[in-house]
């Protein structure tokens, strides 16, 4: 006869609680790699950016099965930003993975980018054993210390259990009022640890709607208006909130200006869209926005280079009205006492204002501002026979409208600022910060978020060596974007300044670069070099067909320093004054 299991009846049994607590606990105790990668999970993390280090290995093992891409890049620096390049994308928390010490150092370029940039992203650094602090233990660093003004929270999780807690915490405090990074330091001996901890629990937030007398109080101030002026910016920014703005400067016949390399916010093509307000801006905006006599901030912070270091607008004396919209109270009132705060997002403002009524008269002082904006465009032919303005013209004219456009800081930048016309929401990826370094690592993760869409990174030559290592991060995982790199010989941005203060005096700027095309090749991906601009389309067109990451190197002509002026020009202009 078959032998049958016996029947355990533990009902009868007056420590039956005790077993069936030790039963629980076998399914549910878990370490504390696993309740991380867990939470990361629960909380609709959908990659995280890396590199690997021995003091986060637990967290390496729970993301093996957690589904969640892990993308392994080459410098902390470089995961960094491509994290904060994707908190930009998604309006959702970037996440990031570095080890201790020189790995966490490595990374605050990124955290400094998501602070000044208002981007949510959660950065998790491996830790000493928290048994041996305050030991000048091997790679010891004091987290709190080293962020505390970098990020919006800086904290170390010394318990197991409470993984879930300052999990969900961190991911609520990125993502609050002015979204920005949150530093989570991770002991090993805490992440090695098993505990028995349920997960995060993810509240539903009821936002309070805006009191339906918002959109009256705005158009109060419009109607009193004769030279009003819409200013963009800041966080939480969406396709239908484009959508909304387009209609509101429509109905009312405003301006709108884009702050600083928000450029996207706002289809250019649009009759409403008077240029942005950034490092090279047009000298007449400059004006405009001095002449005004209203300004209705949305979302911006309204900072140094928006008012060209606070001279286009005295924080202590505006000489004008100011509506300020801004998701942060701390926010309002800061830099600029207006007249008129709004606590709330620019997007929630705009949904109530795109189909209010009609409050003043403004379509002859609009049309102004927008031929200055179209005069502006015209190209200013710069020196060389491979013109940037040439060169940004073409993309501005050929890429696809929903082409993502990425950069990070240098006087190349000044011509794709100047020339090329934004047209979906979301095709800008760039640093307010003015980070150098950023474009490429933006680039990798922009072009694994939307493998469908065409990305191009522009960069200088400078700029696209501090972080031309993660070609190798865009092989492996198979991003292909598209860098053109503006080679100059030098630090563009730094000489010019150079040039105005110490002319003739180089020192410290120029650069031995070396053959980015082979470069590129050499990476296993597709690299050509061009001296023309006539070359340029079909070089692209290679570029694109290739299905790689492909960098063009533009040989420019070492005269071409700024988009209205020549090196000697400038030279020149500094030693007469």
């Amino acid at each position: 006869m078959p032998r049958h299991r016996p029947v355990l009846d533990l009902q009868g049994c007056p420590d039956w609680h005790i077993v069936r607590l030790q039963t629980r606990e076998r399914i549910m105790v878990r370490h504390g790699g696993k309740i991380l990668s867990d939470q990361l999970v629960k909380l609709g993390v959908q990659r995280v950016f890396s590199v690997p280090g021995e003091s986060f290995l637990a967290a390496l093992d729970g993301l093996y099965d957690s589904g969640i891409p892990n993308i392994v890049c080459r410098q902390e620096g470089g995961a960094a930003m491509m994290a904060e390049a994707y908190g930009k994308m998604t309006g959702q928390p970037g996440v990031c993975f570095v080890t201790r010490g020189p790995g966490a150092t490595n990374a605050s370029a990124g955290i400094h980018i998501a602070m000044q940039d208002s981007t949510p992203m959660v950065l998790f650094v491996g830790q000493i054993d928290n048994r041996q602090t305050d030991r000048e233990t091997f790679q010891e660093v004091d987290y709190k210390a080293v962020f505390g003004g970098l990020a919006k929270w800086v904290a170390q999780v010394n318990d197991t259990d409470r993984l879930p807690e300052y999990i969900g915490r961190a991911f609520r405090v990125a993502m609050s009022g002015r979204p920005g990074p949150v530093v989570l330091a991770l002991p090993e001996n805490m992440l090695s640890a098993s505990a028995d901890v349920s997960d995060v629990k993810i509240p539903e937030v009821l936002t309070a709607p805006l009191p339906e007398a918002t959109a009256q109080v705005v158009l109060h101030e419009l109607a009193q208006a004769q030279r009003p002026l819409v200013v963009v910016g800041g966080p939480h920014w969406s396709a239908q909130a484009q959508v909304d703005l387009q209609a509101f400067a429509e109905r009312q016949q405003l301006p709108v200006a884009a702050g600083f390399r928000r450029q996207d916010y706002m289809d250019n093509h649009h009759a409403n869209y008077v240029g942005d307000l950034n490092v090279g801006i047009n000298p007449k905006l400059a004006a405009r926005v001095r002449n005004a006599d209203t300004l209705i901030l949305l979302g911006t912070r309204f900072g140094d280079i928006e008012t060209q270091g606070y001279t286009l607008v005295d924080p202590t004396n505006p000489g004008k009205r100011i509506v300020h919209v801004h998701a942060d109270p701390d926010e309002l009132g800061s830099v600029y006492t207006p007249d008129i705060a709004i606590n709330a997002t620019a997007p929630a403002v705009l949904r109530q204002l795109a189909n209010a009524e009609h409050a003043g008269e403004w379509a002859g002082w609009t049309a102004d501002l927008r031929a200055d904006y179209e005069s502006w465009l015209k190209p200013q032919e710069s020196p060389g026979a491979l013109k940037q303005e040439d060169v940004i013209k073409w993309l501005s004219d050929h890429l696809p409208d929903d082409a993502i456009i990425t950069n990070g800081a240098g006087n190349y930048a000044a011509w794709l600022h100047r020339y090329f016309v934004y047209k979906d929401y979301g095709t800008q990826l760039a640093p307010t910060s003015g980070s150098m370094g950023y474009g490429f690592p933006a680039a990798i993760s922009a072009s694994l978020a939307h493998p469908d869409r065409t990305v191009v990174c522009l960069a200088g030559d400078g700029c696209f060596q501090m972080t031309c290592n993660e070609m190798s991060t865009a092989v492996q995982h198979g991003a292909k974007p598209i860098v053109v790199v503006m080679n100059n010989g030098r630090y563009g941005t730094i000489r010019m300044h150079q040039e105005k203060t110490y002319p003739g005096r180089v020192s410290g700027t120029a650069l031995a670069n070396p053959d980015f095309a082979a470069l590129a090749r050499a990476y296993g991906g597709h690299g050509e070099q061009v001296t023309r601009s006539e070359d340029f389309a079909l070089s692209f067109a290679r570029a694109q067909a290739a299905g790689t990451v492909a960098v063009i190197e533009c040989q420019v002509d070492e005269e071409a320093l700024t988009t209205g002026a020549s090196l000697s020009a400038v030279r020149e202009a500094a030693r007469n004054l």
